[in-house]
């Protein structure tokens, strides 16, 4: 291993933050001696540091969170803290968008630019705040804004995040924001405008037959009192009197596939785990839903957070584990903060620990933020995050339930498909029939739906507020496809868009009228795979960056005049597809080559 530090020196307040996060050093070779005739040719405990290399992330996130970005003397002090070679350290630090190893100012404006936001004014948001600040990565006012790609706000377009660096770190939602809003946000801290609640992302509140969503709104999520009163931790009891191998029957039986765009059968992941002779086992809960268009989990997450933290223990249960990773969004500060408090109070209250309601069973649960990959959605990618590597996917096999995370058998399942296990334990298969829906764009009520699988596009749509006038509508995101305003029978199960040439994938139901510029929707696709592409296999790396080349020669051209590129994007896409190893570069290509097929594009 080559550790060749620098000699910048971290700051106080660098140095502060890292031994916050990993208490105070035991040796000169850890930073804590700063005598020149301390000895450091050798280290006490290396080895016990260097398995704590999945520190590495939350030592970045300590050091951005304290001083905006990251420096060298402040990355070296993690290093040694962790005895990472600082070279591996400075490739997972610039792997994420929200740090940064540039000196910046405290406050950082992320302005969303992506597909729902852009649908509803993006653009003119950002030319007037270029006017107001000045262009992106300018410092003014103690600030700087940047564009972004999408924030899991897509119910509020268009929305932008401050987050303020500090002693205490900050953070503020403005959506939907305005210029004159974003402006005295930057300016004054606590400016912003208070959130509103995620009871106003469920349209549907208050309805009868809501089953995931039928707490939101209704309880208080700080309240763990509150969520028992309402039926709380009645699944987590009956799971303990199945016994595990009985909850994997019931999930079994039920027919829960994965919400997060696979669709594979949770029981058969929970069994393979299970079975695993290798221990330990671990659960892993993605919450790092990233995929332009989609914000359920989020919904969840700030309006009933206890349940996902009663569904990770039944989970853990079932499959053996002892302890749960919750990896979340970096662009979820409210989530994030109702999910640490609800953790905290289900330890407070033997929910979480040692020996849950008395059972007997360990199990606890620590959350880990991401820091903005979209990559790191899928599940390897995701644990080698958690790791402290850069977040790049793994070759499979091995599959995660025979080596995942930390090379041991691991469960990893979305928050929407780890909520379905409660509703199936407390009331048989009734779950089932429902399904969450992000539903964005140019519709009169935009947010997440809860409607039994099985209602058609346009029963969704009817009941959204759709459009007179639509030219198209995005289904599964930048990663889905398009399908005409004349299809909307479409069954919303993942065997009816399977059958009509699309995909179902997270939920995401972007609505398009005619005023959006199609071509210039497929250039920001386009822009965004490029610019999420991890790097690490050629026909994504390079097919991205041609796929956007193309897409930016042709935006104003049709028939004849992008015969060519379009028969290059054919063959690039198609490369991608067979070739990428991972499901980003397999997908790149799905919606930009439905809207040539399915709607015309460029012709």
């Amino acid at each position: 291993m080559d550790l060749r530090f620098g000699d910048s020196k971290p700051t106080d307040e660098e140095r502060e933050a890292v031994d916050a996060l990993l208490g105070p050093p035991a040796s000169a070779w850890e930073g804590g001696d700063d005598r020149a005739d301390a000895d450091l040719r050798w280290a006490r405990g290396g080895r016990g540091a260097r398995e704590r290399r999945d520190q590495l992330l939350p030592g970045l996130h300590a050091l951005n969170d304290r001083v905006g970005w990251i420096s060298d003397g402040g990355l070296d002090y993690l290093c040694r803290r962790l005895t990472v070679p600082p070279a591996e350290a400075y490739g997972v630090a610039t792997f994420y968008s929200l740090f940064s190893v540039r000196p910046r100012p405290a406050a950082v404006l992320h302005v969303c630019t992506d597909l729902a936001c852009a649908a509803r004014g993006s653009a003119g948001l950002t030319t007037a705040l270029e006017s107001r600040l000045g262009p992106p990565g300018t410092p003014s006012d103690g600030a700087v804004w940047q564009p972004s790609p999408c924030l899991g706000l897509c119910e509020r377009a268009p929305a932008a995040l401050l987050l303020r660096a500090g002693a205490r770190r900050a953070a503020a939602v403005v959506a939907p924001a305005s210029a004159d809003a974003l402006q005295e946000a930057v300016r004054a801290p606590g400016g912003a405008p208070a959130e509103p609640s995620a009871l106003m992302a469920v349209p549907q509140a208050g309805q009868e037959g809501l089953s995931l969503l039928r707490r939101v709104g209704v309880v208080d999520p700080y309240s763990l009192d509150d969520y028992r009163a309402h039926g709380g931790y009645a699944a987590l009891r009956r799971a303990f009197a199945l016994g595990p191998a009985g909850v994997i029957r019931e999930v079994t039986e039920a027919g829960l596939l994965g919400r997060g765009g696979a669709a594979f059968p949770t029981g058969r992941k929970w069994q393979a785990t299970a079975a695993q002779p290798d221990r330990p086992h671990y659960l892993v809960c993605n919450a790092d839903e990233s995929e332009p268009g989609t914000f359920k989990d989020r919904v969840i997450m700030e309006g009933d957070p206890y349940a996902l933290i009663e569904a990770m223990t039944i989970a853990g249960y079932a499959v053996g584990a002892h302890r749960g990773y919750l990896y979340i969004r970096g662009e979820y500060p409210r989530a994030t903060e109702r999910l640490e408090n609800a953790i905290a109070r289900a330890r407070e209250r033997g929910l979480l620990g040692d020996d849950v309601l008395g059972h007997g069973y360990a199990f606890d649960i620590e959350v880990r933020r991401g820091a903005g990959a979209y990559i790191c959605g899928e599940e390897t990618a995701l644990f080698n995050s958690i790791e402290g590597h850069r977040g790049e996917p793994r070759s499979k096999p091995p599959f995660p339930v025979e080596k995942g995370l930390f090379g041991k058998p691991t469960a990893a399942n979305n928050v929407e498909t780890l909520v379905n296990v409660l509703p199936i334990l407390t009331g048989g298969t009734e779950f089932a029939e429902t399904k969450l829906f992000c539903v964005s764009g140019n519709v009169a009520r935009p947010g997440v739906y809860e409607l039994p699988f099985g209602a058609t596009l346009g029963e969704l749509l009817e009941v959204a507020g759709r459009p007179e006038r639509m030219r198209a509508i995005l289904l599964g995101g930048a990663a889905g496809g398009f399908v005409r305003p004349d299809e909307l029978d479409i069954p919303l199960t993942f065997e009816g868009t399977r059958a009509a040439g699309t995909t179902l994938g997270s939920g995401v139901v972007l609505v398009l009228d005619d005023t959006v510029d199609l071509p210039r929707v497929l250039l920001r696709i386009a822009e965004f795979f490029r610019d999420e592409s991890c790097g690490q296999c050629v026909p994504c790396r390079v097919g991205t960056v041609r796929q956007e080349e193309a897409l930016h020669r042709i935006k104003d051209r049709t028939g004849a005049a992008a015969a060519d590129d379009i028969a290059l994007l054919r063959e690039v896409g198609q490369a991608m597809r067979d070739a990428s190893i991972c499901g980003l570069g397999q997908t790149a290509w799905n919606a930009v080559e439905s809207a040539i097929d399915r709607l015309g594009a460029f012709e």
